[in-house]
């Protein structure tokens, strides 16, 4: 007979999947802000007029302008799309060129013994002050501030990938592709990496919200991107000279950075809690 397979209760359902489903509808609004920033936005973000500096929230402008008389606003959804971009970029180069360090490390030996011996000299400074000397090195501009931020980022995913494969290169399933003449990198590839997809997947979603983070710390300290690119960070930087007198030049572009990142933290949290048969 067949065993009738146990539905899951509303409440069950809720308390599994609800915050996987509120913090993918915020985000899901932010990407559309971020997509379709040239028909949200009121005016020009680039667009400088000293007739207009620190003006008040109005019916003209949502937010306000700066002290160079830009629309806060107009900055505020154009920096959902710089930042945005940064952390997507930033998180999904480091998964990847971090999954094949780990990969490596882990099933050599010999890899092991000297990549991660780097890989931990990197994750031996603090990862805000790591970036500001890659940066110094490397120069200003977008693809340093993302080169600088993958590479702090390395060592915490390749150490990840790296346990998953010293548990598991040692198993059975392991033994017999190798028994049967599988080649290394057939083994790592096809029987070795997609067992380590869904710690992949937890660290994905949940580094995203660090990543935004440090990309808006990064801003805020004027380090890596070209103060006119409107962005978050950079757009507090702007305003906190006037903090005290006009904190809405802050207030906007903080609460985007709070919302998106609370956001992506609740959605890492649901996904491990899907995914990770310990906690089910």
């Amino acid at each position: 007979m067949k065993k009738n397979k146990k539905k899951m209760t509303p409440k069950a359902f809720l308390k599994r999947y609800l915050r996987v489903m509120v913090s993918g509808a915020v985000l899901l609004f932010i990407f559309g802000v971020a997509i379709f920033a040239p028909l949200i936005a009121t005016h020009d973000p680039y667009e400088s007029n000293i007739y207009n500096m620190n003006q008040l929230p109005s019916a003209e402008h949502y937010f306000g302008t700066d002290v160079f008389g830009r629309d806060i606003f107009s900055r505020v959804v154009y920096g959902s799309r710089v930042s945005l971009a940064i952390t997507l970029t930033v998180t999904t180069v480091a998964i990847i060129i971090g999954t094949c360090l780990g990969l490596i490390c882990g099933y050599y030996k010999w890899a092991d013994r000297i990549l991660m011996r780097i890989l931990e000299g990197f994750n031996a400074l603090p990862g805000i002050l790591l970036s500001i000397t890659l940066i110094t090195i490397l120069g200003n501009g977008v693809d340093k501030l993302i080169i600088a931020m993958v590479l702090v980022r390395l060592p915490s995913i390749a150490r990840l990938v790296r346990q998953q494969v010293l548990s598991l290169k040692e198993k059975e399933f392991v033994e017999c592709a190798r028994a049967c003449g599988a080649s290394d990198l057939r083994i790592i590839f096809k029987h070795i990496l997609p067992q380590c997809t869904s710690p992949l997947i937890i660290r994905f979603t949940s580094g995203l919200g660090g990543a935004i983070l440090s990309q808006a710390s990064l801003a805020f300290l004027g380090v890596g991107m070209d103060p006119r690119i409107p962005n978050w960070g950079g757009i507090i930087n702007e305003g906190r000279a006037m903090v005290m007198a006009m904190p809405y030049q802050c207030a906007y572009a903080g609460v985007a950075i709070m919302i998106t990142t609370l956001a992506f933290s609740i959605l890492g949290d649901g996904v491990r809690d899907i995914l990770d048969p310990k906690l089910r």
